[in-house]
């Protein structure tokens, strides 16, 4: 059970680091194809090109956040490699909490809930 515990929590946090990766893709270099399709009747049409910029720069943290679940499985020490993927899905978790209480609750359910699961298997792992 444990081995097999370990095995889906690295699955999950895959998954939640794969995310960030593609958002990060989206507000870099897709926010005005993509983005738009994304966002939907969150934002303006005519907002996506100013807002381009601040897209990117979001989409530079969400790709720090990547790079951190993604530096977790290159950790040999178990201890701090579950220590570092803790940190960073904690990371995911409170801005999937924060995003989905000041701009949409359906980022909980895309980012938190994701994260929350991964961080509850790594704990168990």
């Amino acid at each position: 059970m444990d081995q097999f515990t370990l095995v889906i929590a690295k699955i999950f946090v895959a998954i939640v680091a794969i995310e960030h990766l593609f958002i990060l893709w989206m507000e870099m270099f897709a926010w005005e194809t993509t983005g738009k399709r994304v966002f939907k009747g969150a934002l303006p049409e005519d907002l996506f090109k100013p807002t381009r910029g601040l897209a990117a720069n979001q989409g530079l943290y969400n790709g720090f956040l990547a790079a951190g679940l993604i530096w977790s499985f290159l950790i040999t020490d178990e201890v701090w490699q579950k220590n570092i993927a803790l940190f960073f899905l904690g990371c995911v978790i409170t801005a999937g909490i924060y995003g989905a209480l000041v701009s949409s609750r359906k980022i909980f359910f895309t980012q938190a809930l994701p994260a929350i699961i991964a961080l509850i298997l790594v704990l168990l792992s």
